[in-house]
Parts: structure tokens; sequence; C-alpha cells
């Protein structure tokens, strides 16, 4: 019983020695509070801010665009416009251009140019002739000479013109005044496989079946008259 005793007392002991072994150490502190700084938050408000209106300004410029009509190649005046003249391209809208919508396509091909497109330019009310040709009473004829059998100043739509009748090659020139049709330039091409200038020109009714038959001989040469009014 006595060594039953000691041997309690001893652990006793042992145990208060192991709990008073040292000091207690300093008590753990607690985190630092995260200071807010409000210079930082309003930048990152007002970056949230930009990166909303950044983004609606990139959705309207990229939705709020209309599909026009545009010369595909150069297009001169006078000329008739074909389906292969014209394409179509995406702009956005601007008051300041009064371009043909795409949906015009069909009413602007046939019509004639009232003044000269670029290629890539836009295809304007403006551009497009509001007069009907030929008008009533009048025919067109084309007229197809070389180089040397019409002026080297450009002819252009309105013009007025004299189609004069011309002696075969190798003939003497006629005792007297030739015979000419009057004529008004209504549209010029050049013909990449003949190397011949292609004039259309209106005539009174009339008159077209004779001019005709006078151009179809290559016999005829071209005169530019006055063009002040």
């Amino acid at each position: 019983m006595k060594a039953m005793g000691m041997t309690t007392a001893t652990n006793k002991d042992r145990t208060i020695d192991h709990g008073s072994a040292g000091p207690a150490g300093p008590p753990l502190a607690p985190p630092p509070k995260l200071r807010r700084r409000p210079a930082l938050v309003a930048v990152a408000a007002a970056m949230v801010c930009l990166g909303a209106a950044l983004a609606a300004w990139a959705w309207t410029a990229t939705t709020n665009t209309t599909e026009v009509l545009v010369a595909r190649d150069g297009i001169a005046r006078g000329q008739v416009i074909e389906a292969d003249d014209l394409a179509r391209v995406q702009i956005g809208t601007d008051p300041a251009l009064d371009p043909m919508p795409a949906s015009a396509f069909d009413t602007v091909v046939g019509k004639r140019a009232s003044l000269d497109i670029a290629a890539g330019g836009f295809v304007t009310r403006s551009a497009l002739a509001t007069t009907v040709v030929p008008a009533e009473g009048s025919s067109v004829v084309g007229v197809a000479v070389t180089p040397a059998q019409a002026p080297s100043e450009p002819l252009q739509v309105g013009d007025r013109v004299r189609v004069v009748v011309t002696p075969p090659a190798g003939d003497a020139p006629p005792s007297g005044t030739p015979a000419a049709s009057d004529a008004e330039v209504v549209g010029t091409r050049y013909s990449e496989e003949t190397g011949q200038l292609v004039v259309d020109v209106q005539v009174a009714a009339g008159d077209a079946t004779l001019l005709a038959a006078r151009a179809a001989t290559g016999n005829v040469a071209i005169v530019l008259d006055s063009r002040e009014r």
C-alpha cells in the first residue's frame, strides 16, 4: 500500500512538474484588419463603368450599320449600270451620306449614271440619271468608230455631235457638203475586242434607220459641236 501511494504521489508530482515546465508563451495576435482605400475603390468603379461604356459603344457600332451599293469598278458618266457593276457593303449610318440601299439593287440596274463613279464609290441618288433614255419620239443608235474617226477630246453625255458620212478608203472626198445626222451623246464605251469606241447617240426616231445603215458601213466620223449653251 505504501508503495502504491508513493507511485501515485510521484505521478502527481510529475504531472505538476510537466505543467510548470516553463512560462506560458505570449498570446497569438489577431490578424490585421484590411483597410479599404477609398481612392482605389473609386478607380475600380470608374474602370468598370468605362468598360461597360466601351462595350456598349462597340455593340452599337457593329449593329447600327446598313448595307448599301457601291461601284465594283469605275462607272463612267452615261454608262448603263449593269448588275456586275455593283457590289454590296456594310457601312455605319451617317446622315451626311446618301447612298442607295442594297434593297434598291434591281431599281439601279438598267439606269444610266449621271456622273462618274470611282471604283468603291457610293452609288447615290444624284449619280443616277432621272431622265428616260431614249426620250419619247427618239431612238438610240450605237456608232462604232476608230480613234481616228472621233475627237481626241473625250465625249461626254449630253454632247451635241454630228455623225458625218465619209467616203470609203481610197475614194475622193465629196465635192459638196457630206450627209450628216445631228445627235446627242447618251453613252460611250471602249470595246477591247475591236479596239473601237462605241458611242450611243440619241436621234429623232425618223432618222434612226438611216443613221444605223450609215454607221454599219464604218464610213462615218463623229464631229463634236460647241458645248456652250
